[in-house]
């Protein structure tokens, strides 16, 4: 079977591999798609990694990706169903045509509708995960930092639950039109604007309830530091740290910390003890048109194009939101 690596700086090779066996409660999953995540060109695409960790695992970094069941042995699913599916945490992504996973690891998408855009309640089933986090968003001001796929999806989904203002802030104008589409109630772009004094008249002087970070930079988790609410909360949602190029830890204004003395809640869904439930939710949610998170993919590619398609995300290029690649 083909599957991608990254082989090198900015690099990926298509090789061909043995179709993986399946255990107990284990499925093998024809891929049919797979999306690009915004941590992958950040902590796997971007950065320089010494000489000696090229290549990166088989199918790495993706852990986006849908396809149909063509081998079962779970009661849980069954040949010829549609399925999100995880990537187990054995070194291997989902960048390849047939993923053997654990049942446990796995979503069942309806039979209709396209999987192009089924694919995207992975990512925004994360967010579920993060807002589930958070508590009630009913009357809030929620402040989101970053307005990728990731950072829209927050938008779109604290705004469908109640939430009073709805606060998005990007470098990238293109993006912030997204937001808006999506149901921020204002939007401000960090290049031309004073964050913080456009924050204060906002929301008159009481800054955000909740502040999300979502973009993995450290400018972006020290902003949702400045710009959350004594006492308030911030979901530190972007991947910061030891992957970050350049650098082993994130530099933190801790007088920040110190000034609003926020609840802090990191964001790891996939790492949590139940990884699909989110997923699930976002999948419903969907299926009744709560909302329908394929409405990010702006850009189709072929499997082959997975160079491109990391490329394309990283420099931004087409007002790209979420590029998604087909067999």
């Amino acid at each position: 079977m083909r599957a991608a690596r990254i082989n090198g700086p900015k690099q990926f090779e298509i090789i061909d591999v043995d179709i993986p066996a399946i255990g107990d409660e284990q499925c093998l999953i024809k891929l049919e798609c797979w999306s690009v995540c915004g941590s992958d060109i950040r902590h796997f695409y971007d950065p320089v990694f010494p000489e000696e960790r090229y290549p990166l695992g088989v199918g790495s970094p993706c852990h986006e990706a849908a396809g149909t069941v063509v081998e079962s042995r779970s009661d849980k699913f069954k040949v010829g169903q549609r399925v999100i599916a995880l990537p187990n945490f054995d070194g291997t992504g989902a960048m390849v045509e047939y993923l053997s996973t654990d049942s446990g690891r796995m979503v069942a998408v309806p039979d209709t509708g396209d999987l192009t855009e089924w694919v995207t309640c992975q990512p925004a089933g994360t967010v579920i995960h993060a807002c589930q986090k958070a508590g009630s968003l009913l009357g809030k001001v929620v402040l989101i930092v970053g307005q990728g796929s990731i950072g829209l999806s927050f938008t779109a989904i604290v705004s469908r639950s109640g939430a009073k203002q709805i606060i998005a802030i990007d470098p990238l104008d293109y993006r912030l039109g997204y937001a808006r589409k999506f149901g921020a109630t204002h939007t401000i772009n960090p290049e031309n604007t004073n964050v913080v004094e456009a924050v204060a008249e906002i929301t008159k002087g009481s800054m955000a309830d909740i502040s999300v970070e979502a973009t993995g930079y450290p400018d972006g988790l020290n902003s949702a530091f400045k710009l959350v609410t004594d006492m308030g909360i911030v979901l530190m949602f972007g991947m910061q740290g030891e992957y970050s190029p350049h650098r082993e830890f994130t530099p933190v204004q801790t007088n920040l910390l110190h000034q609003s003395t926020p609840t802090i809640i990191p964001i790891a869904a996939s790492r949590s003890a139940d990884p699909i439930s989110h997923i699930e939710a976002m999948v419903d949610l969907k299926s009744r048109g709560w909302w329908d998170p394929g409405e990010m993919v702006t850009h189709r590619l072929n499997f082959n194009d997975v160079k491109k398609a990391h490329d394309m995300y990283e420099k931004r290029e087409d007002n790209i939101i979420k590029v998604v690649m087909t067999s």
